[in-house]
């Protein structure tokens, strides 16, 4: 059993690897703009921040990079193989049911991780970002786990997203919600309409937990945003359910 999970994150795992438009976008843009707002302030420290923008942005952008690894992937691909009929194969097959999603999961967490090593490594060696080796892991292990509610929110979009329409729908949903959430530019920085618009977004309370991380200002407590984002990850799932409900019943009447 488990060599058919191997197999199957294996496969998924070159396919977006070759997929040039998954992967080359997925590693770039994250590393892309903290270098225009990271690297570029620098050891800058703005008020509201409370530490150099090279180490705050380390937490936004790197939730920014695992958030849109995990979307694309399930948004995008799992509604294109959809679209294509590849679900139904996989269905038809003897591979268990749950083998798709783990890889999809475990593929583009992989991806997010890869993006967020690099964030560190930039962060380290020209943003002059100094913690303590514990820090550095608690941080990183924070953004990889924090990507099962997007995982859940990527598949309730493509569950739902026509073939051609999904990359689409992703980026009017993700990119949007990066900047209303804080991830682009510190919350603080927001207009106070968006800053109250914040709260009732997943990424939001994403960034909140990564933030708390390095000791830098947070509204609420870690245990909040937990919550927050296990009642997004219900929701989102149920509605995944939903949309993976009416295909079986178009399958199979």
């Amino acid at each position: 059993m488990s060599h058919v999970y191997w197999m199957e994150t294996r496969s998924e795992f070159l396919k977006l690897a070759r997929m040039k438009s998954y992967s080359v976008s997925t590693v770039v843009f994250p590393l892309m703009f903290y270098c225009f707002f990271g690297l570029a302030m620098g050891r800058e420290q703005q008020a509201g921040v409370a530490m150099p923008f090279a180490r705050y942005l380390l937490a936004t952008y790197g939730a920014f990079a695992i958030i849109g690894a995990t979307l694309y992937a399930f948004g995008v691909g799992v509604a294109v193989e959809r679209g294509l009929g590849w679900l139904q194969v996989k269905r038809a097959s003897p591979m268990p049911a749950a083998a798709y999603f783990v890889a999809k999961a475990a593929v583009s967490t992989a991806f997010g991780a890869i993006v967020v090593a690099l964030l560190f490594a930039l962060g380290a060696i020209f943003g002059g970002v100094s913690m303590p080796l514990a820090q550095w892991l608690l941080l990183g292990a924070s953004l990889i786990v924090g990507a099962i509610p997007f995982c859940a929110m990527g598949l309730a979009i493509g569950c739902f997203a026509g073939p051609n329409s999904a990359p689409a729908t992703v980026n009017m949903i993700y990119l949007p919600m990066a900047f209303c959430a804080g991830l682009w530019l510190p919350i603080e920085f927001l207009p106070p309409f968006l800053q109250h618009v914040a709260p009732f977004l997943p990424a939001y309370h994403f960034s909140q937990i990564a933030l708390s991380v390095l000791h830098a200002p947070v509204q609420g407590s870690v245990a909040q945003h937990l919550s927050a984002l296990a009642a997004f990850t219900l929701i989102f799932a149920g509605v995944a359910w939903l949309g993976n409900s009416r295909e079986r019943e178009k399958m199979y009447g």
